[in-house]
């Protein structure tokens, strides 16, 4: 089983990797702009740092959710790929938000379109499974005849 689900594990450590380096990076915010919490406001450079990384928080379970059920029901190694692409995009995105508020628009599309990859073969991959297991029907059978 393990074997199966290695790179997925490997992506999610990664990504927990990046989520505590945009949390970190917070951290150091507050301390160089001397804004304390609960505040969330501030000078532009702290707000464009705090946003991108609540931002990318949020967007977080269900990237997890998706490459997992991506790679469990379609194909590990091309969900492990498409998470290594997301995780760059939100790292390229976090790095323009923070530069300045117009930088993250292409990283933010790129990722949003790395997302929609994972929807369509988790989809797919879960339709196959439900066809072939509950009715009897593997399409990949039907499409290879």
């Amino acid at each position: 089983m393990l074997d199966q689900i290695h790179w997925l594990a490997a992506v999610t450590v990664l990504g927990v990797l990046e989520q505590a380096y945009f949390f970190l990076q917070v951290i150091y915010a507050r301390r160089l702009f001397g804004i304390s919490p609960p505040k969330i406001s501030g000078p532009p450079e702290f707000e464009r740092i705090f946003r991108a990384q609540v931002n990318s928080s949020e967007y977080f379970p269900i990237f997890l959710a998706l490459l997992w059920q991506a790679g469990l029901f379609f194909h590990q190694g091309l969900a492990a790929a498409l998470g290594l692409l997301y995780l760059y995009a939100r790292y390229c995105y976090f790095m323009g938000y923070k530069a300045s508020s117009s930088e993250r628009l292409a990283p933010i599309y790129f990722s949003a379109g790395v997302l929609w990859i994972l929807i369509a073969v988790s989809a797919l991959g879960i339709v196959h499974f439900f066809l072939s297991h509950y009715v009897g029907l593997n399409v990949l059978q039907l499409l290879t005849a």
